[in-house]
């Protein structure tokens, strides 16, 4: 059977990409469980202090974290479309002023939109003083889709997205370079119900699976193909000899 060339090496191309897409995709999927396990190693291990010095935010992410000191109302920012039980919403994040200097933001938890009028800040109580808080730190208070810059959080209260490191310059304060998503209960009125974070480890199996399945459709084919190129020869062998004793004999060769 004769192999074409150029045919086979396209068929060779698209298994070797695929099946290689296929482990790659596995490969994040194992990624992604191990950094599911981590998190919760971190968030049921013992808290972790935070003061002035400066934490990195690869040393601290999703580790259960302690703070002691104050809120600071006066610079609350609303984090706009953030939906709970299908009800529109903010979370309240807030600069908490650490009993030894510097701060750290705190995403306080969830609070009603008002669906006439989304300025209208439902009421919520701050406590006064100082206080100690719980939490989990984060990379931020989650993110929404937005168009643009989303305005400058020193003169807007309500936004869509916040960044830790655009607010400390903003606003002039020291910050951690994390957000603390408080797990404690100060009788504030807030929802703090937070979504498990999502690792998305399903849709990596999923891709995977497409992939070698591309994988196997290009072989399944390019054997089909093989074998009607194969038997199209053999049929073009069969009649050749038919036709070389026809034109011997001096008689026209049948169609």
């Amino acid at each position: 059977m004769k192999i074409r060339l150029i045919p086979t090496l396209l068929i060779l191309i698209v298994v070797a990409v695929t099946v290689k897409l296929g482990f790659w995709q596995r490969d994040r999927a194992h990624q992604k469980e191990a950094l599911q396990a981590q998190i919760t190693q971190f968030e049921n291990a013992p808290a972790r202090n935070v003061g002035a010095a400066p934490i990195a935010l690869k040393d601290i992410e999703f580790h259960r974290v302690r703070a002691v000191g104050q809120f600071m109302p006066q610079q609350v920012v609303y984090l706009d479309n953030r939906p709970y039980n299908d009800q529109p919403g903010f979370y309240v994040v807030m600069p908490f002023k650490l009993r030894d200097g510097g701060y750290v933001l705190v995403n306080r938890g969830w609070l009603p939109r008002n669906v006439n009028d989304r300025t209208t800040i439902a009421p919520y109580d701050t406590p006064k003083g100082e206080i100690e808080i719980t939490g989990i730190a984060r990379a931020d208070a989650t993110r929404a889709y937005e168009l643009g810059e989303g305005g400058s959080a020193a003169h807007q209260t309500i936004r869509q997205n916040l960044d830790v490191a655009s607010y400390a310059a903003e606003t002039g304060l020291a910050l951690q370079p994390f957000v603390i998503q408080q797990l404690s209960d100060d009788g504030d009125k807030l929802v703090r119900d937070w979504p498990a974070p999502a690792s998305g480890v399903e849709r990596n199996y999923g891709y995977m699976a497409q992939w070698w399945g591309m994988a196997a459709a290009a072989i399944v084919f390019g054997l089909y193909a093989a074998r009607r190129s194969a038997k199209h020869a053999k049929l073009a062998d069969d009649k050749a000899p038919e036709s070389s004793t026809a034109a011997g004999n001096g008689q026209t060769p049948r169609a």
